[in-house]
């Protein structure tokens, strides 16, 4: 009786959990999270300690001008502090994590044109945090005990739980794994960011030219799209293509109130 009294309590508190869970993501779509947000961040902090550890940074004063000036305008239109590492890595690569923290890889800096395209990406990596992505899928896949270990686990990244845990947050090529974000929530990213970065002012149509860029980077070679939780290139920028109309117009009131960045290396 005890047991089955134990099991009622512990279905009972399952279910008051999920139900406070419910959230509502930028775009209106419905989320389950159930992480405590101040817990997400303080991952995304260890995470990005652990990373500046185990990684070389780039002192380039031109890199780090044109990276801190695209970031700072973009994190402009969303409030906080942010602190951006770009980071020595021929990874076509950047991420934002939970708890203000952004990395570029400066392979991704020998690939992008102008400010307009790096905008795409960080806008895009900073979409997955305002829409708690993270929070997301370590809700999805975690549970209340996997979630504390995960927690704890970030501080190992070693570990195969710590990898999992970095991954999880969204970033861990320097530990050999990296877990996508689902086709659903790369498409939400992509909206959020592009709608950012016209609000900061830069020209949403570079990112456009930029998945083609990435295309022809990965000279075709990437999964057909049902095999891989991240869409393809050509759906991705179909969809952005679809999003375009609503951005340029967010653009036109940007260069109406004066936002007009000029990030140069």
């Amino acid at each position: 009786m005890m047991h089955l009294l134990k099991i009622k309590q512990l279905f009972s508190c399952l279910l008051i959990g999920v139900l406070a869970a419910c959230a509502t993501s930028p775009t209106g779509r419905s989320q389950l999270v159930f992480m405590p947000d101040s817990e997400v961040n303080s991952m995304g902090l260890q995470a990005f300690d652990s990373l500046k550890r185990e990684s070389r940074i780039s002192h380039n004063t031109a890199s780090n001008h044109f990276v801190n000036c695209v970031a700072g305008a973009i994190t402009r239109e969303m409030g906080g502090e942010w602190e951006v590492v770009v980071f020595e890595d021929k990874s076509l690569n950047a991420f934002a994590l939970p708890g203000g923290k952004i990395g570029v890889y400066t392979g991704l800096l020998d690939l992008v044109d102008n400010q307009d395209q790096l905008a795409a990406v960080i806008g895009h990596e900073v979409g997955h945090v305002m829409a708690r992505h993270s929070n997301e899928r370590l809700s999805q896949q975690a549970g209340t005990n996997l979630g504390i270990s995960l927690i704890q686990a970030v501080a190992a990244p070693q570990s195969a739980l710590g990898q999992t845990a970095i991954g999880l947050l969204g970033v861990g090529a320097q530990y050999g794994i990296i877990m996508p974000y689902s086709r659903l929530q790369e498409s939400e990213a992509d909206k959020i960011g592009l709608d950012l970065m016209a609000r900061a002012g830069f020209n949403p149509t570079e990112s456009i030219r930029l998945w083609q860029k990435m295309d022809q980077a990965g000279q075709g070679m990437e999964p057909v799209e049902f095999l891989s939780t991240h869409p393809s290139h050509a759906s991705r920028i179909q969809n952005l293509q679809a999003n375009l109309p609503g951005a340029q117009q967010l653009l036109q009131r940007a260069k109406a109130t004066g936002k007009n960045p000029h990030c140069t290396r």
